[in-house]
């Protein structure tokens, strides 16, 4: 049982309260009838606009084929903002101001004449004194997401004489290299580079800023970030939860383009990049890239090697009975969809050469855990007490994502007591003590930079085509490789067995996730 040591932060609680001011503009989301416009966007813009983040030219303008008024619309807002885990209190007063700015027209995103008649209607919006900015936002399918860029190209959407206009894609950005490559085509047919945001909302999350801070903010650990002092990289992503009503999307898309071709591909390269020359858009993501471009291709023989497919089957969760995959509404039920992945990647650079980093992602597995750990190597030789090397654990840092926010760095120190013992210890940061819960969340930060025109925290069109660059090979060995034997693991469990393996050395595994790490409270 590790000993833990409470760090302390100082905190300016108030400071963290204070947000810059959006842009003034009509914010167009295409798919508003969908869960994402009710889950996150619109209480996004709730808490921004009780911190009185939002300008007074700032309207919503929601599009979608289900037929409904701006009432209806406004009612449907309001019901997901009472009920979302909002960081502001639901006020009925308040909510009566924001709502003037919601309205909602129904029609086809992929019907060109729709486009032509939103065009008139983001005019009466201007004429009638709302903003002449434009930041529309597809909420749509990837599949879609083409035709709806079409559109508001032909119709003119792109071009503005009364103002900017800007473009928010929600991920994944295609299905393979081709198709990403294709998207990227159609964007830049009518929108220029600056102004596309391509959005991955664990960007947004200060704990995955952070990790740019932590590293290259303090002198004390980057002579150490390296194969010289680093062991092996652990990354984890892991949901309980199963495909809830996105069925038909995770049927098309799986475990490795949902999490890994984005997600945990942003996470690898935050961790493992070179330090930027600034905190800008084109330094950061100029070394996203280059990491990317460092990370070894998979053969085919080497993806049977280094990648491990799972999908879940009937089992419980906190005593309570589960489905499998394939019992799920709307599943096949012989369905070769992964619900999780585990792989190793190599980044064949000066910096970390030899070291492998897993990487793995599932749903339904014990608990919700996202996090980025770092094993260091051990010590040379046992010096206290004859003990083992085995005996000695090494020592991590780990970068918690969520639910546990902050950062615990294990380190070894002597157990009391007349014997020369060590055991390990844990020195731990927490961002809700340290800060409070003053915290901007991910569409927070990402909706007021998309209106601000700062795009650091969103992907370039190079970068996702480097992502893609490591995945498609993946998916493509897959289509030729015998399909496991399905399902492979039981709900509620870490994963398929074969994982375990894929560590290899005795020494190197993956966290239990049955186990969280205790926080101090």
């Amino acid at each position: 049982m590790s000993t833990f040591i409470h760090a302390q932060a100082p905190a300016d609680r108030n400071s963290l309260s204070s947000l810059p001011p959006g842009d003034s503009c009509i914010l167009v989301i295409f798919g508003a009838s969908g869960d994402l416009t009710r889950r996150k966007l619109i209480p996004a813009l709730w808490d921004l606009a009780c911190a009185g983040c939002m300008h007074p030219h700032f309207d919503v303008l929601g599009t979608g084929r289900t037929r409904m008024t701006s009432e209806e619309f406004r009612a449907q807002m309001r019901e997901a903002v009472a009920g979302a885990s909002v960081k502001r209190d639901f006020n009925e007063d308040r909510w009566k101001t924001f709502e003037k700015c919601l309205s909602y027209v129904a029609g086809d995103p992929g019907d060109l004449t729709f486009h032509r008649q939103l065009g008139v209607k983001l005019e009466a919006m201007r004429a009638g004194g709302a903003s002449g900015n434009r930041l529309f936002y597809l909420s749509v399918p990837a599949t879609a997401a083409g035709s709806v860029i079409q559109n508001l190209s032909t119709a003119g959407l792109n071009l503005n004489q009364n103002g900017w206009s800007r473009i928010v894609l929600e991920k994944p950005f295609g299905r393979d290299l081709k198709s990403a490559h294709e998207l990227n085509q159609t964007l830049l047919e009518g929108f220029d580079e600056r102004n596309i945001y391509r959005i991955d909302h664990y960007l947004g999350k200060e704990t995955v800023q952070n990790i740019l801070v932590f590293r290259f903010g303090n002198s004390i650990l980057e002579p150490l970030w390296n194969r010289n002092y680093v062991d092996y990289v652990e990354i984890t992503a892991a949901e309980a939860v199963g495909v809830e009503n996105r069925a038909a999307f995770y049927e098309e898309t799986g475990a490795l383009r949902d999490m890994v071709a984005n997600h945990l591909l942003q996470l690898l390269a935050l961790t493992a990049m070179e330090p930027p020359v600034a905190f800008d858009a084109d330094s950061v993501r100029e070394q996203k890239v280059q990491l990317f471009r460092s990370i070894r291709p998979m053969s085919v023989a080497e993806v049977a090697r280094r990648t491990v497919r799972g999908q879940y089957g009937p089992g419980q969760i906190d005593g309570h009975p589960l489905p499998g995959y394939r019992q799920e509404p709307g599943i096949a039920p012989k369905s070769l969809t992964e619900t999780y992945v585990a792989l190793e990647f190599h980044v064949d650079n000066w910096r970390w050469a030899g070291v492998p980093f897993f990487v793995r992602t599932g749903k339904r597995l014990p608990r919700p855990v996202t996090e980025v750990r770092i094993h260091f190597k051990r010590t040379p030789q046992a010096l206290f007490a004859s003990m083992p090397d085995e005996a000695i654990e090494p020592n991590v840092i780990t970068l918690g994502i969520q639910p546990d926010e902050g950062i615990t760095m294990q380190f070894g120190a002597k157990k009391p007591g007349t014997h020369m013992r060590m055991v390990p210890v844990q020195a731990d940061f927490s961002y809700r003590r340290a800060f409070g819960a003053a915290i901007p969340r991910a569409y927070e930060t990402l909706l007021l930079d998309a209106m601000r025109g700062d795009p650091t925290l969103f992907t370039r069109r190079d970068e996702v085509e480097a992502e893609w660059r490591i995945i498609t090979p993946i998916e493509d060995a897959w289509a030729r490789l015998p399909a496991p034997a399905f399902p492979n693991y039981a709900a509620g469990t870490d994963g398929p067995a074969a994982a375990s393996n894929l560590t290899g050395a005795d020494h190197r595994h993956w966290r239990k996730l049955s186990q969280p790490i205790r926080r101090v409270a």
